[in-house]
Protein backbone atom coordinates (compact mmCIF):
# COMPACT_ATOMS: atom_id res chain seq x y z
CA UNK A 1 0.00 0.00 0.00
CA UNK A 2 1.31 3.44 -0.86
CA UNK A 3 0.65 6.57 1.12
CA UNK A 4 0.16 10.04 -0.23
CA UNK A 5 2.80 12.44 1.07
CA UNK A 6 1.72 15.04 3.60
CA UNK A 7 0.78 18.27 1.83
CA UNK A 8 3.31 21.08 2.02
CA UNK A 9 1.96 23.99 4.01
CA UNK A 10 2.75 27.47 2.85
CA UNK A 11 5.16 29.35 5.09
CA UNK A 12 4.25 32.96 5.86
CA UNK A 13 6.97 35.50 5.01
CA UNK A 14 7.50 36.22 8.71
CA UNK A 15 8.60 32.61 9.25
CA UNK A 16 10.93 32.26 6.27
CA UNK A 17 14.43 31.02 6.99
CA UNK A 18 16.62 33.73 8.53
CA UNK A 19 20.08 32.32 9.29
CA UNK A 20 21.26 35.66 10.70
CA UNK A 21 18.63 35.82 13.45
CA UNK A 22 19.94 35.82 17.03
CA UNK A 23 18.56 33.41 19.64
CA UNK A 24 16.75 36.32 21.30
CA UNK A 25 15.16 37.36 17.98
CA UNK A 26 14.14 33.79 17.23
CA UNK A 27 12.48 33.42 20.63
CA UNK A 28 10.70 36.78 20.39
CA UNK A 29 9.42 36.07 16.89
CA UNK A 30 8.37 32.56 17.89
CA UNK A 31 6.29 33.93 20.76
CA UNK A 32 4.71 36.47 18.40
CA UNK A 33 3.75 33.68 15.99
CA UNK A 34 2.22 31.65 18.83
CA UNK A 35 0.26 34.71 19.98
CA UNK A 36 -1.05 35.12 16.43
CA UNK A 37 -1.94 31.48 15.90
CA UNK A 38 -3.60 31.14 19.31
CA UNK A 39 -5.58 34.39 19.36
CA UNK A 40 -7.61 35.75 22.23
CA UNK A 41 -9.71 34.67 23.97
CA UNK A 42 -7.12 32.12 25.10
CA UNK A 43 -7.41 29.45 27.78
CA UNK A 44 -4.87 31.42 29.84
CA UNK A 45 -4.02 35.07 30.34
CA UNK A 46 -1.37 37.31 31.88
CA UNK A 47 1.64 35.61 33.41
CA UNK A 48 -0.06 32.20 33.22
CA UNK A 49 -0.14 32.58 29.43
CA UNK A 50 3.61 33.32 29.45
CA UNK A 51 4.22 29.90 31.01
CA UNK A 52 1.77 28.13 28.70
CA UNK A 53 3.24 29.86 25.65
CA UNK A 54 6.74 28.74 26.54
CA UNK A 55 5.48 25.17 26.76
CA UNK A 56 3.93 25.48 23.30
CA UNK A 57 7.21 26.96 22.03
CA UNK A 58 9.29 24.19 23.58
CA UNK A 59 7.27 21.38 21.99
CA UNK A 60 6.48 23.29 18.78
CA UNK A 61 2.91 22.09 19.14
CA UNK A 62 -0.03 24.49 19.30
CA UNK A 63 -2.47 21.71 20.12
CA UNK A 64 -1.10 21.11 23.62
CA UNK A 65 -2.72 24.31 24.85
CA UNK A 66 -6.03 22.49 25.38
CA UNK A 67 -4.35 19.86 27.57
CA UNK A 68 -2.27 22.18 29.76
CA UNK A 69 -3.54 22.54 33.30
CA UNK A 70 -2.17 25.71 34.92
CA UNK A 71 -3.67 28.30 37.21
CA UNK A 72 -2.66 31.59 38.79
CA UNK A 73 -2.51 30.15 42.32
CA UNK A 74 0.06 27.51 41.29
CA UNK A 75 2.00 30.10 39.30
CA UNK A 76 2.27 32.49 42.25
CA UNK A 77 3.31 29.65 44.56
CA UNK A 78 6.14 28.78 42.18
CA UNK A 79 7.28 32.37 41.77
CA UNK A 80 7.30 32.95 45.54
CA UNK A 81 9.43 29.82 45.97
CA UNK A 82 11.87 30.92 43.26
CA UNK A 83 12.15 34.44 44.68
CA UNK A 84 12.91 32.86 48.06
CA UNK A 85 15.88 30.93 46.66
CA UNK A 86 14.26 27.51 46.78
CA UNK A 87 15.64 24.16 45.69
CA UNK A 88 14.31 22.70 42.43
CA UNK A 89 14.35 18.90 42.57
CA UNK A 90 14.24 17.21 39.15
CA UNK A 91 13.58 13.57 38.34
CA UNK A 92 16.36 13.45 35.73
CA UNK A 93 19.65 15.12 34.92
CA UNK A 94 18.10 16.04 31.56
CA UNK A 95 15.47 18.18 33.27
CA UNK A 96 18.17 19.76 35.43
CA UNK A 97 20.23 20.53 32.31
CA UNK A 98 17.22 22.42 30.93
CA UNK A 99 17.43 24.94 33.79
CA UNK A 100 20.25 27.34 32.87
CA UNK A 101 22.12 28.93 35.81
CA UNK A 102 21.85 32.38 34.20
CA UNK A 103 18.17 32.42 35.14
CA UNK A 104 18.47 30.81 38.55
CA UNK A 105 21.73 32.22 39.96
CA UNK A 106 20.32 35.73 40.49
CA UNK A 107 17.45 34.20 42.48
CA UNK A 108 19.71 32.02 44.63
CA UNK A 109 17.97 28.87 43.38
CA UNK A 110 19.67 25.47 43.59
CA UNK A 111 18.89 22.57 41.23
CA UNK A 112 19.18 19.02 42.56
CA UNK A 113 18.60 16.07 40.18
CA UNK A 114 17.33 13.05 42.07
CA UNK A 115 19.61 10.80 40.03
CA UNK A 116 22.58 12.45 41.74
CA UNK A 117 21.50 11.56 45.28
CA UNK A 118 24.26 9.62 47.02
CA UNK A 119 23.43 5.95 47.60
CA UNK A 120 20.37 6.05 45.33
CA UNK A 121 21.20 2.80 43.51
CA UNK A 122 21.52 0.87 46.76
CA UNK A 123 18.29 2.38 48.08
CA UNK A 124 16.38 1.44 44.93
CA UNK A 125 17.68 -2.14 45.01
CA UNK A 126 16.92 -2.56 48.70
CA UNK A 127 13.35 -1.31 48.29
CA UNK A 128 12.73 -3.04 44.94
CA UNK A 129 11.71 0.21 43.24
CA UNK A 130 12.91 2.39 40.38
CA UNK A 131 15.65 4.92 41.03
CA UNK A 132 13.23 7.75 40.30
CA UNK A 133 10.75 6.56 42.89
CA UNK A 134 13.54 5.94 45.39
CA UNK A 135 14.73 9.50 44.81
CA UNK A 136 11.29 10.83 45.70
CA UNK A 137 11.26 8.76 48.86
CA UNK A 138 14.69 10.18 49.74
CA UNK A 139 13.58 13.82 49.54
CA UNK A 140 10.14 13.31 51.12
CA UNK A 141 11.08 15.35 54.18
CA UNK A 142 12.80 18.14 52.25
CA UNK A 143 10.14 19.27 49.79
CA UNK A 144 8.38 21.96 51.81
CA UNK A 145 8.75 25.36 50.13
CA UNK A 146 10.59 23.88 47.17
CA UNK A 147 9.65 22.86 43.61
CA UNK A 148 9.58 19.29 42.30
CA UNK A 149 9.91 18.86 38.52
CA UNK A 150 9.06 15.52 36.91
CA UNK A 151 9.44 15.38 33.15
CA UNK A 152 10.32 11.79 32.41
CA UNK A 153 9.30 9.12 34.89
CA UNK A 154 5.65 8.39 35.71
CA UNK A 155 6.92 6.23 38.58
CA UNK A 156 8.50 9.35 40.09
CA UNK A 157 5.22 11.26 39.91
CA UNK A 158 3.30 8.34 41.38
CA UNK A 159 5.93 8.05 44.11
CA UNK A 160 5.61 11.75 44.86
CA UNK A 161 1.84 11.51 45.17
CA UNK A 162 2.17 8.45 47.39
CA UNK A 163 4.52 10.16 49.87
CA UNK A 164 2.30 13.25 49.93
CA UNK A 165 -0.79 11.16 50.63
CA UNK A 166 1.13 9.56 53.50
CA UNK A 167 1.61 13.02 55.01
CA UNK A 168 4.95 14.28 53.68
CA UNK A 169 5.24 18.09 53.70
CA UNK A 170 4.10 19.22 50.22
CA UNK A 171 6.31 21.24 47.88
CA UNK A 172 5.37 24.77 46.92
CA UNK A 173 4.72 23.54 43.37
CA UNK A 174 4.74 20.28 41.44
CA UNK A 175 5.57 20.41 37.73
CA UNK A 176 4.38 16.98 36.63
CA UNK A 177 4.84 16.27 32.93
CA UNK A 178 6.12 12.71 32.45
CA UNK A 179 5.95 11.42 28.90
CA UNK A 180 5.09 8.01 27.53
CA UNK A 181 2.54 5.28 26.94
CA UNK A 182 2.57 3.48 30.30
CA UNK A 183 1.29 5.31 33.39
CA UNK A 184 2.13 8.79 32.05
CA UNK A 185 -1.45 9.89 31.35
CA UNK A 186 -2.75 8.12 34.45
CA UNK A 187 -0.17 9.68 36.78
CA UNK A 188 -0.90 13.18 35.46
CA UNK A 189 -4.64 12.70 35.79
CA UNK A 190 -4.08 11.68 39.41
CA UNK A 191 -1.94 14.78 39.94
CA UNK A 192 -4.61 16.99 38.43
CA UNK A 193 -7.20 15.58 40.85
CA UNK A 194 -4.89 16.22 43.81
CA UNK A 195 -5.11 19.25 46.15
CA UNK A 196 -1.49 20.36 45.70
CA UNK A 197 -0.45 23.30 43.46
CA UNK A 198 0.72 21.92 40.14
CA UNK A 199 1.33 22.38 36.45
CA UNK A 200 0.68 19.44 34.16
CA UNK A 201 0.09 18.43 30.55
CA UNK A 202 -2.62 15.78 30.37
CA UNK A 203 -2.25 12.75 28.12
CA UNK A 204 0.84 11.02 26.79
CA UNK A 205 2.82 14.08 25.78
CA UNK A 206 5.33 15.78 28.05
CA UNK A 207 9.03 15.42 28.70
CA UNK A 208 11.96 16.96 30.54
CA UNK A 209 12.25 19.91 28.16
CA UNK A 210 8.67 21.10 28.59
CA UNK A 211 8.78 20.54 32.36
CA UNK A 212 11.93 22.66 32.57
CA UNK A 213 10.27 25.27 30.35
CA UNK A 214 7.69 25.91 33.07
CA UNK A 215 10.40 26.73 35.61
CA UNK A 216 12.29 28.87 33.11
CA UNK A 217 9.17 30.91 32.35
CA UNK A 218 8.48 31.41 36.06
CA UNK A 219 12.11 32.40 36.66
CA UNK A 220 11.85 35.02 33.90
CA UNK A 221 8.72 36.44 35.55
CA UNK A 222 10.39 36.44 38.98
CA UNK A 223 13.46 38.23 37.61
CA UNK A 224 11.29 40.79 35.84
CA UNK A 225 9.35 41.53 39.03
CA UNK A 226 12.61 42.01 40.94
CA UNK A 227 14.10 44.20 38.21
CA UNK A 228 16.92 41.70 37.63
CA UNK A 229 18.37 40.28 34.43
CA UNK A 230 19.53 36.72 33.75
CA UNK A 231 23.19 36.41 34.63
CA UNK A 232 25.46 34.04 36.49
CA UNK A 233 28.07 34.56 39.12
CA UNK A 234 31.54 33.28 38.28
CA UNK A 235 32.27 30.02 40.02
Amino acid sequence: MTHEPFPHSSVPPSTQLDPAATPEEIESRSFAIIDTEIPEPRPFSGDVWKVARRCVHTLGDLSIVTELRFDATALEAGIVALRGGCTVFTDTRMAAAGLPPRRLCPLGVTVVPLMGIEGLDDMARARHMTRSRAGLEAIAGRMKGNIVVIGNAPTALLGLLDVLERGAPPPALIVGMPVGFVNAAQSKERLHRSPWPHFTLLGRRGGSAVAAACVNAMADIALERLGLKPTCRAS
